[in-house]
């Protein structure tokens, strides 16, 4: 059985779990990814009596082949012994004839903690001999506060975190500009999320950048581009099933949906390796928001990012390139990585491709794709709110509106809903969908709702306001490479000796 990870746009790459985590993507732009996945079957029957931790293991266990037992165990116990505010890590709630997989019971209240509490744990196991690592990451939102709770204060580990400057909320701005430690960094760029993507991809294959930093430090990503990220959210897969079957909800093997509001397409991505690995899932429904290049391309296979970019009360949906679709291509073009390169040269050339009429068709079995517009997002907080006393976040809701639509064709097969972030993430947009009106100050809107709703306030978005703001540099997108060199060296280098820390 290969026990090799290889580049999406060159199958003749062959490198180990540990080196793909530290890398991030391959040095030809594609991303890493296990070939033949399906053929490593995961036994779901034995995971229902598991823990979350006990799943995890296994399914790291045969996703990352050259980590130890020991290895392994140890980065899923740092991970989730004490820094999710659930025993269940993502627990599952009953909702009206639908069930919610709440994903922000983590440090940052969003589901990005699931795998930025494991990435950083797998990482120390990866650098060796003194070697250092500086993680970039662009942001939508919440992907930079995750990463940045998780990665803050480790030994021989920098991150550097790039948002678009008015393109997240005012409370998830907060979460990362208040960030401690001495080896965090952040700075808003002018612009948005596509242009903080693109830059960093350019900075990461940059190999006069990369020779300038010297043989013992290297770039790696936090996004979910990293393999290291992705796949700690199949976990959350496998767990979901389990907890409906122990609760009689659905039968062993009987087969469930999963609705998923997506940006990167990450978090999806990570159910359809659940599938691949055994899990009995129907359909995977795509939940976009105004920026609907996707679920433009599920109706005639064609992705096309020129368009309009939309600012929506969804921000950790604003994005056009979504950059695991890739991976789902390597999969559903039969592993054909001079097909997927062709294609994602198209996008780069012309921001555009189109896809064969057998590869759309191979997508359309496991997946549909809808949309949600801003009022679609309003309508469908008050609505679930009103009817079944549940607050959702934009994101969640985006994901919620879909979800009805799917259900019109298929309503008998059993279906989970991804909670992606705490309403109070996005408290305007909540608060204007349930309260009659709502105060100009963010911190009263918070207090309101929870006055008026009583669902309970995190306690890092509850003390968020009371921190010190430590990071206010705004960049434009051409100053990226400059602002990594420097801040590469403020972290890993003592300003007054010279010396490496």
């Amino acid at each position: 059985m290969n026990k090799y990870y290889t580049s999406t746009r060159n199958g003749s790459v062959q490198i180990s779990a540990k080196q793909a985590i530290k890398k991030g993507f391959a040095d030809d732009k594609g991303l890493f990814v296990y070939p033949d996945l399906e053929k490593l079957q995961v036994n779901f029957e034995k995971l229902l009596k598991l823990n979350y931790q006990d799943i995890a293991r296994a399914v790291l266990t045969i996703l990352l082949p050259d980590f130890s037992a020991d290895e392994i165990d140890e980065s899923v116990h740092a991970a989730y012994q004490s820094s999710f505010d659930t025993q269940k890590i993502t627990p599952v709630v009953p909702v009206d004839n639908f069930h919610i997989l709440e994903l922000f019971h983590g440090p940052t209240s969003a589901f990005k903690d699931v795998g930025l509490q494991l990435l950083p744990q797998l990482m120390k196991h990866v650098l060796v001999d003194n070697n250092k690592v500086m993680i970039l990451t662009a942001t939508s939102g919440d992907t930079g506060k995750a990463a940045l709770e998780g990665f803050k204060g480790l030994d021989n580990m920098g991150i550097i975190v790039f948002y678009p400057d008015g393109g997240v909320s005012k409370i998830q701005k907060l979460q990362m500009i208040t960030t401690g430690g001495n080896n965090t960094k952040v700075a808003a760029i002018e612009g948005n999320f596509d242009d903080a993507q693109t830059n960093v991809k350019r900075i990461f294959n940059d190999q006069a950048l990369k020779k300038s930093l010297g043989d013992d430090v290297s770039l790696s990503s936090a996004n979910s581009i990293n393999i290291g990220r992705l796949i700690p959210q199949v976990v959350y897969y496998f767990d979901s099933y389990k907890q409906l079957v122990n609760d009689g909800s659905i039968e062993v093997g009987q087969k469930v949906n999963f609705t998923v509001p997506t940006g990167n397409f990450g978090d999806v991505l990570a159910g359809y390796y659940a599938k691949m690995l055994g899990l009995p899932v129907n359909k995977f429904v795509v939940a976009c928001n105004e920026n609907n290049v996707l679920a433009n391309f599920f109706n005639h296979g064609v992705y096309d990012r020129n368009r309009p970019f939309f600012q929506t009360v969804a921000p950790s949906m604003d994005i056009q390139i979504s950059s695991n679709f890739e991976r789902l291509l390597y999969y559903k073009s039969g592993q054909d990585t001079e097909y997927v390169k062709q294609l994602m040269d198209d996008l780069e050339d012309s921001g555009k491709y189109e896809v064969s009429k057998e590869v759309l068709a191979n997508i359309q079995q496991d997946f549909y794709c809808g949309y949600s517009t801003d009022d679609d997002i309003e309508r469908s907080i008050a609505e679930v709110y009103e009817q079944n006393g549940y607050l959702m976040d934009p994101h969640t809701a985006a994901g919620y509106k879909v979800m009805r639509d799917y259900q019109k064709l298929d309503p008998e097969t059993p279906m989970i809903l991804l909670s992606t972030a705490s309403p109070y993430k996005f408290v305007n947009a909540v608060a204007n969908a349930v309260l009659p009106e709502t105060s100009a100050d963010v911190q009263q809107v918070m207090r309101d709702l929870h006055d008026a709703t009583n669902a309970p306030i995190p306690d890092n978005l509850r003390k968020v306001w009371d921190l010190p703001v430590r990071h206010e540099s705004v960049i434009q997108k051409d100053q990226m490479t400059d602002y990594v060199k420097q801040k590469v060296e403020e972290v890993f280098y003592d300003q007054d000796q010279g010396t490496r820390n």
